[in-house]
């Protein structure tokens, strides 16, 4: 039976609408109404003034408790206050922001039709991928669409889709992009502007971008600011048009407007060691082998610095499972190992500062800080990966001597005390040698160890905080053996780390986080076409040989370059032989052989002839130049040349020999056909005649020769080759064996013929016979000699 549906008349619809328009005026005035003193007293979400939809939402999603900052900052975002917010990490700023979007949209009952509502910006993909998933889980009983645009992703699938989303979360670049070529993508409507860790995006590095994308949006919007850590420059607030924005500050207990003190959670037990750098490795190895059922976070300064530990750490196998998540991997990839952090109860991740900024990975027991942060808010956002919501964790810092005393004494100014361990010596393990020994038989990890190096100096030249970092100080020599570097790569180096000004800073983190997409379109001519100034195709040695900054490289590196490039300006004789010469030096000398990584095809077609031969051109005439180099006949002929040649006579001969050779393959390939033809006929005849118990070999005198369409007529039969007693993958059908079916004559068999009776009865008992060949011809022999 077909449940009928019920019609709704435009009677009651205007009826429900006034209602729900009515409660939304009630919700308003609540709003309004609300003070200070009453909105501290609240602890659960279901005290405040939201709609039903929302409560609803974020009731099936398990938030009951309102924290210290979501008790602050929510009532007053609903008041349409421009925000300026900051608490501690894990209190859950995320929720603080999310129901004051969704409630601006539904208290203007705002539609697809409206367009773009809210814009939430956030520094990192991962963060954004997180505060999406959020808002999926609040605003699932809601009519409002959501929208995630971050780099790494496929751009026209989300060019389609982003004009028609009510809430946009994205990362600065990709937005901006959207903004500058998405037509469908309109900001003049916008409501609210969040930028969550509004810090870090006010960054020098993200500041051109942000300033692009706050040119293209309305100056009545509301705007929200949240971090951990919090700016009150007057210059950043100009830049972002806020008008009388209240500050609220969750790390002070009366909420007041002081911003300066920054504090942790109870429960985070914070302290650091002070160790040699170029004993560092070994004691994370030491702390990693003996923490092996923990959950640990370790943070170093560069992507190429994550490579390099997560590869020699690999290899010697500490016994618990290592990850490695920067900025330069695939969106993939850093999703897949954000996704398998956070699932796994023990192992490892090495990270960039891509991870400290908001991410909320539950139950890490350990954050390990293995280089020194910039300054004390960035300490602030790493430690603050644990600790979460209550839970328990543990922090350590490892500080060279030269950084001891300058980054303690600014932790303390920032209220931030921390306690002073002692490594027993007893508990460290050495893997420099282990290291060396690596490095040493593999060319890979040793360059990894060198650009690992040559980071680690830049990110210290770069600096502003010259009370801690001080490259003049750094033991580099040791540190490029505690990498298994044989001696210490090139590196230019400024005889004053204060001759880098601030300008020279600001371009290096600029270009660190510029969008290259929006670059790429820089260069484009008048027609939008982006120009490439190099259209060849070029592989990842390609690059390495190529870069700007080659020597940096150790010596052994740019001799290789040298080698590959040639000295092609040099027409001494002696150069002629000097390849050869130095394979007879290696030949001889006591040198190990080089390990050449390579694929298995790659080695099995260089040791392969065949192989060899087909991925060359057969038959092709190479014409050497006075160089030595080799060219194809036509590339070294003129055009008078060409014609003197008579072309339509080159042509035809050309055609007529391609003939030829097509018309014998063809009877090559007729004659091989009609082999296997016979071939199989002939033994499914010796198959039929064995299944049928004839044994006995074809001769010229048992009877005519019959032929066959479609067979050669062969008659001689004399070397035909056995055929097994079973062969399961023929098959003969019914026609076929017909031919030998029951009116042909059974062949007698060998020892029953004439020939031999004649000789018994002539040489009177003497019997002569042929050697046996199969089993069944030694059966008859015995059955005969034993009569």
């Amino acid at each position: 039976m077909v449940k009928k549906s019920k019609t709704i008349s435009k009677k009651e619809k205007s009826t429900r609408r006034e209602k729900e328009n009515k409660k939304l005026d009630e919700l308003k005035q609540r709003i309004e109404d609300l003070t200070p003193e009453e909105y501290k007293t609240y602890t659960n979400f279901n005290e405040l003034p939201l709609t039903a939809d929302l409560l609803k939402g974020l009731e099936r999603s398990g938030f009951v408790k309102l924290t210290e900052i979501q008790k602050l900052a929510i009532p007053e975002c609903l008041k349409s206050h421009d925000i300026l917010a900051a608490a501690k990490t894990g209190s859950g700023k995320t929720l603080s922001f999310l129901i004051p979007v969704v409630e601006k949209l539904i208290f203007e009952s705002w539609s697809d039709m409206d367009g773009l509502g809210a814009l939430i910006i956030t520094p990192t993909r991962e963060l954004a991928v997180q505060i999406y998933e959020v808002l999926l889980k609040i605003g699932k009983f809601t009519q409002l669409s959501a929208g995630l645009v971050i780099g790494g992703k496929d751009y026209a699938f989300e060019k389609d889709r982003v004009g028609r989303v009510n809430i946009l979360i994205g990362t600065p670049g990709r937005l901006l992009q959207h903004m500058d070529e998405s037509a469908t993508l309109q900001t003049n409507n916008l409501q609210m502007l969040v930028l969550d860790e509004a810090d870090r995006i006010l960054d020098m590095g993200f500041r051109k971008t942000l300033d692009a994308i706050l040119g293209q949006l309305p100056a009545t919007r509301q705007t929200l600011l949240f971090s951990a850590t919090q700016t009150k420059s007057v210059g950043d607030l100009a830049r972002l048009s806020m008008i009388e924005p209240k500050y609220i500050n969750a790390n002070l207990a009366n909420g007041g407007k002081g911003g300066e003190e920054m504090s942790l959670p109870e429960s985070l037990e914070q302290s650091y060691v002070v160790v040699p750098l170029n004993e560092k490795l070994s004691l994370l190895w030491s702390f990693i082998k003996s923490h092996l059922k923990a959950k640990i976070l370790v943070f170093v300064s560069s992507s190429k610095q994550v490579h390099f530990i997560y590869e020699i750490f690999r290899k010697l196998q500490p016994g618990i499972p290592l990850m490695k998540l920067h900025g330069r991997q695939k969106q993939k990839a850093r999703l897949e190992t954000s996704v398998k952090f956070t699932q796994s109860k023990n192992c490892c991740l090495f990270a960039t500062d891509v991870v400290a900024r908001g991410l909320d990975f539950p139950a890490i027991d350990w954050v390990i800080q293995l280089d020194c942060p910039e300054d004390v808010p960035t300490y602030i956002h790493r430690v603050g990966r644990c600790a979460r919501f209550g839970r328990q964790g543990k922090s350590m810092l490892m500080l060279m001597p030269s950084e001891e005393e300058g980054f303690v004494s600014q932790l303390s100014s920032k209220n931030v005390e921390v306690k002073k361990l002692n490594i027993k010596g007893s508990k460290k393990k050495n893997i420099q040698p282990q290291i060396q020994s690596l490095c040493f038989n593999s060319a890979e990890l040793k360059y990894l160890g060198q650009k690992a190096f040559i980071s680690y100096c830049k990110s210290v030249i770069i600096q502003k905080n010259k009370a801690v970092f001080k490259i003049d100080e750094l033991p580099l020599d040791l540190f490029a053996s505690s990498l298994g570097l044989p001696g210490m790569p090139k590196l230019k180096l400024p005889k004053k780390t204060s001759d880098l000004t601030d300008e020279a800073r600001l371009k290096l983190k600029e270009k660190k986080n510029e969008n290259r997409k929006l670059k790429s379109l820089d260069n484009a001519n008048d027609n939008g076409e982006i120009e490439d100034k190099d259209k060849k195709v070029r592989t990842k040695y390609d690059k390495m040989f190529e870069r700007k900054n080659q020597d940096v490289l150790s010596e052994h590196y740019m001799k290789l370059n040298a080698e590959l490039k040639g000295d092609e300006e040099s027409e001494d004789d002696d150069d002629f032989l000097k390849v050869k010469r130095r394979v007879d030096e290696v030949k001889n000398s006591e040198l190990p052989e080089l390990e050449i990584n390579t694929s298995k095809r790659a080695m099995k077609k260089a040791l392969s002839r065949k192989l060899t031969a087909m991925g060359s051109e057969k038959g092709a005439k190479l014409v050497f130049d006075d160089e030595g180099k080799s060219h194809p006949v036509y590339e070294l002929d003129d055009e008078e040349t060409f014609l003197k040649q008579e072309p339509e006579k080159v042509k035809s001969e050309f055609l007529l020999a391609e003939r030829e050779k097509m018309t014998m393959q063809d009877e090559v390939d007729k004659g091989v056909a009609k082999d296997k033809r016979a071939e199989k006929k002939r033994k499914r005849k010796e198959l039929e005649r064995h299944m049928n118990g004839d044994y006995s070999d074809d001769s010229e005198d048992e009877g005519p020769f019959v032929a066959t369409l479609g067979t050669p007529q062969n008659s001689d039969d004399e070397n035909d080759e056995e055929i097994p007693d079973l062969v399961n993958d023929l098959e003969v059908s019914d026609s076929e064996s017909a031919e030998d079916g029951p009116d042909k004559k059974k062949q007698k068999k060998w020892f029953e013929s004439d020939k031999y009776k004649e000789r018994d009865q002539e040489d009177e008992g003497i019997l002569e016979i042929e050697q046996p060949e199969t089993i069944d011809d030694l059966e008859a022999l015995t059955l005969k000699l034993m009569e």
